[in-house]
């Protein structure tokens, strides 16, 4: 999500740091046991996330859920509100959580996060009326809104730039896996007391409760974790950042590969100091309002270039779309549409929706091996356009037999296909490929700021969308399917005609394809290169013999973009 070390290092240090480093993607992440350590630290903050997402659909639609909340369910209106307060929590989270992980250090921000969630999840799982089902989730929220932004942005800095892609990657698949276990366990739980008048409140608390368990291991497994070397470099803290880094590869603090990765480091942050000085100057005397100035004027400056509000408006409509091709629609109220589809039974709708679950785990893993051979824009209009063509399906059937589907079984199964069919399309292209998309189209200096804006119009949309599904579903009905499926058609022609491809490019060709006349990263580059030059970084690889590798700098601005 966040640029780790970015390859703005000069292109002899790092052919260098190329020919020393280890293997890259899967092996690269076993290889070393403190990076699978992140690995795994990666994963649990993507199933804390997915869980959270999954297991409030099915609760929504249990027995002694619905009898403790009666009101609060039967009416469409706070339905919606019930779910999305979620969102609109996670909003907030998200776009506070940049400038706590700059504050308080990415480490504490997780802790803090995480204790925040538990807050939360604690009041849901003891709640006796809606209104605490409301804070709760709304505290929740606020918990992994800044986990989905806070734990990315620590792995890309902790871990090598070998396996940065992977650990993207790795995260997506835990989100969609988090989903499936919530669905699973759901279904289990449901039959606590039975699934009819004797079922016990256990049923819907359990699954509620589950959520404490992956957020304490991350929460105290952060405590043992180092401080992001990115973050220390920032504070001022070398000697620290050196430390972690060599702890991190397991070698002593001055080897090549070490003092490689900390130059680059150092580099970047020195470029960003400078773009900093050179843009605002007015604003350099470190106080609390000079840097909140600061801040501002860095969101400003995308709005107003055009360049850089083109790749705004890219990244947020990718999420708009994401978020309108109605994937949560079916994620949170799955159990309700596959009731609406002819499913008798309770239990019979939350098996369905359990497919839905795995099919879609199943299909994000192609996605994140392939992803990078394929490239985006195949992938993304292929997937919108699948799910469009779904959604129509289940209009059509539904238009045709909604009060009539005893006596069309065959029809029903159909359109729960459909559903299962959408959940495919979206695990290999929407789930992990726009969140990729999103997090490389921006110039180094102000990468931050622009995953902060795109990641906040995931949830401001999501939010939306689960606010509105419940009216829809009761008051237009089939009208719902062809709302979401014009989306996602729209999506799909929407990044045929406005989306560069962007698989492979390296950040001067990323500027030409946003219609970069100035080059902002190419001015960019060569400062970088005078600041690589300054502090020994070019010395260091030209010293050791820049040939050892055959990559070129622009391949390496490319290999490390993706962070």
């Amino acid at each position: 999500m966040g640029g780790g070390h970015a390859g703005g290092a000069s292109p002899y240090a790092a052919k260098h740091r190329q020919a020393l480093q280890g293997q890259s993607g899967w092996a690269g992440l076993v290889h070393n046991r403190r990076i699978f350590a992140n690995a795994v630290f990666a994963s649990l903050g993507g199933l804390l996330y997915g869980y959270n997402q999954g297991v409030f659909s099915g609760v929504l639609s249990m027995f002694s859920f619905d009898q403790r909340m009666a009101d609060a369910i039967t009416n469409p209106g706070t339905k919606g509100w019930l779910v999305s307060i979620l969102e609109l929590g996670a909003w907030v989270g998200v776009l506070s959580a940049g400038y706590l992980a700059d504050k308080l250090s990415r480490k504490y921000t997780i802790m803090l996060s995480v204790g925040v969630f538990c807050v939360g999840v604690v009041v849901q799982t003891a709640a006796f009326q809606p209104s605490s089902i409301y804070g709760g989730r709304f505290i929740t929220g606020l918990g992994v809104g800044s986990l989905s932004m806070a734990v990315p942005l620590y792995n890309a800095e902790l871990s090598p730039p070998e396996v940065r892609g992977s650990l993207v990657a790795l995260q997506q698949l835990a989100i969609t896996f988090g989903i499936l276990i919530s669905f699973w366990i759901d279904y289990g739980t449901n039959y606590i007391g039975g699934t009819g008048s004797g079922q016990s409140e256990i049923a819907w608390r359990v699954p509620l409760a589950m959520q404490l368990v992956p957020a304490i291991i991350l929460g105290v497994g952060v405590i043992f974790m180092p401080f992001s070397p990115r973050w220390l470099v920032n504070q001022g803290r070398d000697e620290e950042a050196v430390a972690v880094l060599g702890r991190a590869r397991r070698l002593p603090p001055d080897s090549d590969l070490v003092q490689i990765e900390f130059l680059e480091i150092k580099a970047q942050y020195l470029f960003e100091k400078e773009m900093n000085a050179l843009k605002f100057p007015q604003f350099q005397d470190g106080s609390f309002s000079s840097n909140f100035k600061l801040g501002l004027h860095a969101y400003m400056s995308l709005l107003t270039s055009r360049t850089l509000f083109y790749r705004v408006a890219v990244g947020s409509m990718t999420m708009f779309f994401q978020q309108w091709t109605g994937v949560n629609a079916i994620l949170y109220y799955a159990p309700s549409i596959f009731a609406d589809l002819g499913l008798t039974g309770n239990a019979t709708s939350l098996l369905a929706t359990g497919v839905v679950g795995v099919v879609m785990f199943l299909a994000t893993i192609p996605a994140v091996i392939w992803i990078d051979k394929v490239g985006r824009k195949p992938v993304l209009i292929s997937g919108a356009f699948i799910m469009a063509i779904c959604h129509l399906v289940v209009a059509v059937l539904t238009a045709l037999y909604h009060d009539s589907w005893a006596s069309h079984p065959t029809a029903g199964w159909v359109a729960c296909a459909c559903v299962w069919v959408f959940s495919v399309a979206f695990g290999y292209s929407w789930g992990p490929c726009s969140w990729i998309l999103v997090a490389e189209i921006w110039p180094l200096s102000i990468r931050g700021k622009g995953i902060s804006i795109a990641s906040s119009s995931n949830w401001m949309n999501n939010f939306i969308v689960g606010q509105v599904t419940p009216s829809m579903l009761t008051h237009i009905g089939f009208g719902t399917f062809v709302f979401f499926g014009s989306f996602a058609l729209l999506g799909g022609f929407f990044i045929m005609f406005f989306v560069p491809e962007t698989k492979g490019l390296t950040l001067e060709e990323m500027d030409d394809v946003f219609g970069d006349r100035n080059g902002l990263a190419v001015a960019d580059e060569q400062r970088q290169n005078a600041i690589a030059d300054r502090i020994g970084l070019t010395a260091f690889g030209q010293r050791k013999g820049g040939s050892d590798n055959e990559k070129s700098s622009h391949e390496l601005f490319d290999d490390e973009g993706k962070a």
